[in-house]
Order: C-alpha cells, then sequence, then structure tokens
C-alpha cells in the first residue's frame, strides 16, 4: 500500500517484434558490433587482473563485458538433459566491442579477439551461441554442446538433411 507507482510496467503479453525492438534506441543501427563470449567457472585472480588490462583498452565507451549468472535450476539437470550441456559454469561471459563510426569496425573487432584470447584461458569451453560470431568455427560450436552436439547433428539430419536453416551457429546434419 505504501510502495510508489512504478515509472513503467513492461508486464503483460507482448508481441513479439515488440520484444526484439526493445533496445533499439540504445543501439540505433549502423552501430559497427563484435563480439565473443565463453562460460566462465570461477574467476581467479589472475582473471580478474587480465579483465582489468583489457577493459582499460575500450575502443569506445560502448564497448563492454557482461557477466550473466547461471545458477539455479540450471545446475540441477544433467548435462545429456537437453542440448545445452554447460551446467557445471557460474557465469556466461560476452564482451562486445561496440562504436558508431564504420571506421572503427577493425578496431573493435581487434580489441574483442585480443581480450577474449587474454581471459579465454581461465574459462571453459563453448559459450552461449548467440555471442559467437560466424568466424570462429566448427570446432568453438562442438565445444559448446560438447557430447550433445552429435545427438543434435542427427536431429538435424533427420528434419534438415539439406542444411536450409544454415545460418548463425549453424549444426551440421550428420553425415
Amino acid at each position: 500500500e505504501g510502495l510508489p507507482e512504478p515509472f513503467f510496467n513492461w508486464m503483460g503479453t507482448m508481441p513479439y517484434p515488440a520484444v526484439q525492438s526493445m533496445f533499439d534506441g540504445l543501439y540505433p543501427k549502423g552501430m559497427q558490433w563484435y563480439w565473443r563470449g565463453d562460460f566462465v567457472k570461477t574467476l581467479p585472480d589472475a582473471a580478474i587482473d587480465a579483465h582489468l588490462e583489457q577493459a582499460a583498452k575500450t575502443p569506445s565507451e560502448l564497448s563492454l563485458m557482461h557477466l550473466y549468472p547461471i545458477d539455479g535450476a540450471v545446475q540441477r539437470m544433467g548435462k545429456g538433459d537437453t542440448a545445452w550441456n554447460c551446467r557445471d559454469a557460474t557465469w556466461s561471459m560476452v564482451i562486445a566491442g561496440i562504436d558508431p563510426d564504420p571506421k572503427k569496425k577493425g578496431t573493435v573487432t581487434q580489441w574483442t579477439k585480443a581480450y577474449w584470447e587474454a581471459v579465454h584461458p581461465f574459462d571453459l569451453d563453448g559459450a552461449y551461441p548467440n555471442f559467437m560470431m560466424d568466424d570462429e568455427g566448427d570446432a568453438r560450436l562442438k565445444a559448446t554442446y560438447g557430447d550433445n552436439y552429435a545427438r543434435l547433428a542427427a536431429v538435424k539430419k533427420k528434419y534438415d538433411p539439406s542444411n536450409l536453416f544454415r545460418v548463425n551457429q549453424n549444426i551440421r546434419p550428420a553425415s
């Protein structure tokens, strides 16, 4: 009874396109983006030092690193219960180089790759697929799904043998 009314209330049914565009104002079209992700189990002091060193080199005020917690029900399931197997991760990390200037595309890409290379030795294999770029290769995607990749490839062979749905992080049909 004593609480003030919220400034905004996003609770309720929303069409999918509305959800997908909620943050468009923060990141207008034309931005240069490059990101890399990892699953993270621990953050030892050496990893924190590497993060601080790389963050100090950020190419723009829009570039970032986020850690999203992975806990609760996610960790109570087995690695083979769903396609995603990285149940022992504590966080999902994304490093994103972002800048509005097309001339800085190479700079944000280089910064993101260097940051990732500096911290990756402390992290688990694989990453949340939406935090991966097309140039990371099949081995990286296979590390993301671990032993479940073969099962996913078999499903892909059954339902999409011609690999019609192949953009982004593509699971190829089993041979």
